[in-house]
């Protein structure tokens, strides 16, 4: 499982194949009586925005990082486990790591609670709009829709927590050794 991670964290391609079976896999769901060619051009065009999206974000990322795909995926992946780097390059990058994807956060997250909220109103009208027509398929998707995003906002939580732990070691001075 480890290896797969790996591989997801690097890999774009990886990334658009998770993506198109889950569309593919979501979208069979929302409407059975789709036609399969029509779902998996739905699905690949869902799934070229999102890789498009992501490696924009990667480019820019590495770009204020200064380090390539493989360098950035190990600096979030000691971001997830709390490893403060060692080499002072490495800490550097990480630095500038942490502040730019904290500072996005950060700005994303003044909406977040308006944007809760709107969630939760519209998510427990649809439920019991569907549940009043008759259609409880939908009802259910709407509602493991609007609990999958409050998954998202606790984890962005989570992450927060990360980068802010992040740059205060970061932010430590620590003497040299003797």
């Amino acid at each position: 499982m480890r290896t797969v991670k790996r591989w997801l964290d690097r890999s774009l391609t990886a990334q658009a194949v998770l993506i198109i079976l889950l569309g593919v896999g979501g979208l069979a769901l929302l409407n059975p009586e789709a036609k399969l060619v029509g779902t998996l051009i739905t699905a690949a065009f869902y799934t070229c925005v999102a890789i498009g999206i992501l490696a924009i974000q990667r480019r820019r990322a590495c770009r204020v990082a200064g380090t390539d795909a493989r360098g950035y995926a190990d600096l979030n992946h000691k971001i997830r486990h709390r490893e403060v780097p060692q080499s002072p390059d490495e800490r550097d990058a990480m630095r500038r790591l942490v502040g730019l994807q904290l500072r996005d956060m950060e700005l994303a997250g003044r909406w977040l609670p308006y944007l809760l909220w709107l969630v939760g109103i519209v998510g427990v009208l649809l439920m019991v709009l569907g549940a009043a027509t008759g259609q409880t398929a939908e009802a259910l998707g709407i509602a493991v829709m609007t609990a999958l995003f409050v998954v998202l906002a606790w984890q962005r939580h989570r992450n927060l927590d990360r980068h802010r732990y992040m740059r205060e070691a970061l932010q430590e001075e620590r003497e040299p050794v003797a």
